[in-house]
């Protein structure tokens, strides 16, 4: 976590589409793209429940000595935790907030995440991919820029 005005949260799956995390998590501003070490991203439903929304399996990391994952960090306000909470179902116990070090450009941060309770596998629909691919790509790409001094994320 950051102070006591703003946390850093670090996205994998859906949330890495800034839209779809803005909607009810105004504050949220990319800080960086980061990965996670030692974890392994992999798709399911809670309790095998089909997501209504995605038509599929959708994203959650669990412990895999030797993987990463990559997503991006998100800086937001303490205004927002609950809301993101909620959005993770985590009031329903689908998803548990964990604190895990993310590291980028050398430096390690301590992030916000969720990770997936009683995750039955499934494959992700193509429109879930498609979001998370996408997006990962894009924020890779502006990273790459703002590290070369040629534009900002």
């Amino acid at each position: 976590m950051e102070n006591h005005l703003t946390f850093l949260y670090f996205a994998y799956g859906s949330n890495l589409l800034k839209e779809r995390l803005q909607l009810k998590n105004p504050s949220a501003k990319v800080h960086c793209v980061a990965r996670l070490e030692d974890y392994g991203l992999v798709f399911g439903n809670y309790k095998g429940l089909a997501s209504d929304r995605w038509h599929g399996g959708v994203a959650t990391i669990e412990h895999s000595p030797g993987d990463e994952v990559w997503g991006v960090v998100w800086r937001m306000s303490m205004s927002d935790l609950e809301s993101l909470d909620n959005q993770e179902n985590v009031t329903l116990r689908a998803y548990s907030p964990v604190e895990l070090p993310v590291k980028t450009k050398g430096q390690e941060l301590n992030c916000r995440t969720y990770i997936m309770n009683s995750c039955v596998y499934a494959p992700p629909s193509p429109q879930y991919l498609k979001v998370r691919l996408t997006r990962l790509f894009f924020c890779t790409c502006e990273s790459s820029k703002h590290a070369r001094g040629r534009g900002t994320t």
